[in-house]
């Protein structure tokens, strides 16, 4: 039997595995313009792969990451009837959600992978403030203050170790990747100035806002099924 990462993974024989999800915490470092103007961000990465062959050496790869860059908080009182009795937490958060598609390409192992990947899509770059209660958890109030979105590409690389086996595997996922996202417009902290007849004036950048992400997470084999036939369901 095949020893392999796609090999037979249960006693009822259910065959290969070809669909992978995963998830990661990633740490994102700026580039060049973008790294003069913010510091590192944090966020999470999804993704999902299709594996082309048994072997799992070549496979379809998407993913979606969402990262912050930037972040204020300020106290405000909640109205000028009610004034500082009732007092708000005013969040401003600058941030990226970018998702993609491509090729992945790897070394099947038994208990090691390394794979490499490239993708083609979009990055959106946000702005976004809302209320929330000092003692409360929960927004209940927001508006996108900027928004801009661009097409991009991203490329990367990681080593997946295997952590468990059976009908639905578990691969500890450490890699990284580098966004290509072109030139684009964004607010970074203190680009919003709050005017005193209540509106507010917009001060964007506009620049290269290419970024290095570093993750970590795990990645779980979803088992096919058999048809009435006998075949598997991929």
């Amino acid at each position: 039997r095949d020893s392999g990462p796609f090999a037979q993974v249960g006693p009822d024989d259910r065959g290969p595995i070809r669909f992978f999800v995963g998830g990661s915490l990633v740490i994102a470092e700026p580039e060049g313009p973008f790294a003069q103007v913010v510091g590192t961000g944090w966020g999470v990465d999804l993704n999902g792969r299709w594996a082309l062959d048994e072997e799992g050496v070549l496979g379809l790869r998407t993913g979606f990451s969402f990262v912050e860059y930037g972040r204020e908080t300020r106290r405000v009182c909640f109205s000028s009837t009610v004034g500082c009795r009732v007092v708000l937490d005013l969040i401003t958060s600058n941030t990226i959600l970018s998702g993609g598609l491509g090729p992945e390409v790897a070394l099947p192992g038994r208990s090691v992978r390394p794979y490499a990947y490239g993708q083609i899509g979009f990055a959106y770059f946000s702005t976004t403030s809302r209320l929330r209660g000092t003692q409360d958890v929960e927004d209940f109030a927001s508006t996108e203050n900027f928004g801009d979105g661009t097409l991009a590409w991203r490329m990367g690389g990681g080593m997946q170790v295997r952590i468990s086996g059976g009908r639905t595997p578990v691969w500890l996922d450490i890699g990284a990747d580098y966004h290509r996202n072109g030139v684009v417009e964004y607010l970074t902290e203190g680009d919003i100035r709050d005017n005193s007849d209540g509106s507010i004036t917009l001060f964007p950048n506009r620049s290269e806002a290419n970024l290095t992400t570093f993750r970590i997470g795990v990645t779980v084999g979803i088992p096919g099924r058999r048809d009435r036939r006998g075949r598997f369901g991929r």
